[in-house]
C-alpha cells in the first residue's frame, strides 16, 4: 500500500489488531471444549475461518471503498451464522468471536463515514446487533464480553461520525474556497473587459478627433483590440462555466491533478500520490495546472506535454513540459503566466516559466509543510 507515512501506519496497526484479535480467537478456541458427537467435528471443518475470512474482508473495504455495505453484510452474516449455530446445535464448539468483532466495527465506522445517513444508521444498528449478540449467546451474560463489546460499538460509532464530520468541513471549505476564486475571476473578467472596451472608444474618438488619419488603419486597430479582448473573456468565461473541472473534493493531490491534466499523461511520484491537499492549495494547483495546459494547447506548435509531480528538497514540484516554445513568447511569459506567479506566490512558493531545451516548462513550488499529509 502506497501513500503518506500517516496513512501507512493506520493501514499496518489495523492489519496488527486483526492478527492480534485471530491470535486471541485461537488461545480461547484451544482453552474451549472440544467438539463432540457427529456434528461437532462437522461444524468444525464447515465454520473454522469465520475470524480470519471477516478480516480479511474488512481489509478489503480500504481497495473497494464503494462496496462498504456488501463488505459489511458478509462479515455481519458470517458472525451472526456462527452466533447461531452456538446457540441452536446441541454441543456445537464455540467459536470465539473477537476478531468477527473488530471487523464488523472497523466496516461500521467506514460506513458511518462515508455512506448516506440512512444507510448508514441502518449499519450501524445491526453492527450493534452482531456484536453484542455473538458473545451473550456464545459466552452467556456473564461474561464481560458483552460489556467490551457494546462499548467498542460505541466507540467505533463515534469514531465514524467524528471522520464523516471532518470530511464534511473538508468539503465545505473546498466549496468557500472555490466560490472565492469564481469571484476573483469574475472581478478579472470585469477588468479585462472594461480595459479592452476603453482601449476602443480610445481609439474611435481619436478616430474622430483627427480626420486626416487613415480610416482603414483605424479600423483595423480597433478589430485587433476588439479580437484581444473577445479572445480574453472567452478564456475567462471557460474557466467560470459551472461545468468546468474543479478540484476532486477528495482533496488527494494525485486525484487533483489527473482531474485538471485530463488526457495529458500524469506521473505522480509514489511518495506524494496520496497527500491531503488544503482546499487553498488544491484549488490553486488545479488552476496553475490548467493554465499552463491551456497555454501549451493554444500558443505553442507543441505534440506532446507532459505533467509530473515530486517531492524535492522539502517541496512540492509541478512541472508541465511540452515540446514546442510558444510563437513569440516573452522568456518571462505573458498575463497567465502572470496570474499562475500570483496564485504560486500568495502560497509562499515560486512559479517559473520558458523555455526548456527544445521545448516550454512550468515548474510551481509549494513548501511540503504548507500541505501537511493527513491519515484515514
Amino acid at each position: 500500500m502506497t501513500g503518506t507515512p500517516a496513512r501507512r501506519s493506520v493501514f499496518v496497526a489495523e492489519v496488527v489488531a486483526l492478527v492480534v484479535a485471530v491470535v486471541v480467537d485461537a488461545v480461547l478456541a484451544v482453552d474451549g471444549d472440544a467438539p463432540r458427537g457427529v456434528l461437532g467435528p462437522l461444524l468444525t471443518m464447515v465454520v473454522p475461518y469465520a475470524g480470519e475470512a471477516a478480516a480479511v474482508l474488512a481489509v478489503l473495504r480500504r481497495r473497494f471503498p464503494r462496496r462498504i455495505e456488501l463488505l459489511a453484510g458478509a462479515v455481519i452474516a458470517l458472525s451472526l451464522a456462527g452466533t447461531a449455530v452456538a446457540g441452536l446445535v446441541e454441543r456445537a464448539p464455540v467459536r470465539p468471536p473477537v476478531t468477527e468483532v473488530l471487523a464488523v466495527l472497523l466496516l461500521a465506522a467506514a460506513g458511518c463515514r462515508r455512506l448516506p445517513p440512512a444507510r448508514a444508521a441502518v449499519l450501524a444498528t445491526a453492527a450493534c446487533v452482531t456484536v453484542v449478540l455473538a458473545p451473550v449467546v456464545r459466552y452467556g451474560l456473564d461474561s464481560l464480553f458483552p460489556v467490551a463489546a457494546a462499548l467498542a460499538w460505541g466507540a467505533a460509532l463515534a469514531l465514524g461520525l467524528i471522520l464523516r464530520d471532518a470530511d464534511a468541513r473538508h468539503r465545505r471549505e473546498l466549496d468557500r474556497v472555490r466560490n472565492e476564486d469564481r469571484l476573483q475571476l469574475a472581478r478579472d473578467l470585469h477588468d479585462l473587459v472594461a480595459h479592452h472596451v476603453t482601449g476602443i472608444v480610445v481609439r474611435t474618438r481619436a478616430a474622430q478627433a483627427v480626420p486626416s488619419q487613415d480610416p482603414a488603419e483605424v479600423y483595423d486597430d480597433i478589430e485587433h483590440a476588439a479580437a484581444e479582448a473577445l479572445t480574453a473573456t472567452r478564456g475567462l468565461v471557460g474557466v467560470l462555466r459551472s461545468d468546468a473541472p474543479l478540484p476532486s473534493p477528495s482533496l488527494v493531490l494525485g486525484d487533483v491533478v489527473r482531474a485538471a491534466a485530463g488526457e495529458t499523461p500524469v506521473h505522480v511520484a509514489t511518495e506524494v500520490e496520496a497527500m491531503r491537499l488544503p482546499p487553498q492549495v488544491s484549488v490553486a494547483l488545479h488552476r496553475v495546472l490548467m493554465e499552463a495546459l491551456t497555454n501549451a494547447r493554444r500558443h505553442s506548435r507543441a505534440t506532446s506535454t507532459r505533467v509530473a509531480v515530486r517531492s524535492e528538497e522539502g517541496d512540492l514540484v509541478l512541472e508541465v513540459d511540452n515540446d514546442g516554445v510558444p510563437s513569440g513568447a516573452p522568456a518571462e511569459g505573458g498575463h497567465g503566466i502572470a496570474g499562475m506567479t500570483e496564485r504560486i506566490t500568495a502560497l509562499g512558493g515560486e512559479l517559473t516559466a520558458g523555455p526548456h531545451g527544445d521545448g516550454w516548462r512550468v515548474t510551481a513550488r509549494v513548501p511540503e509543510d504548507f500541505v501537511p499529509p493527513r491519515g484515514i
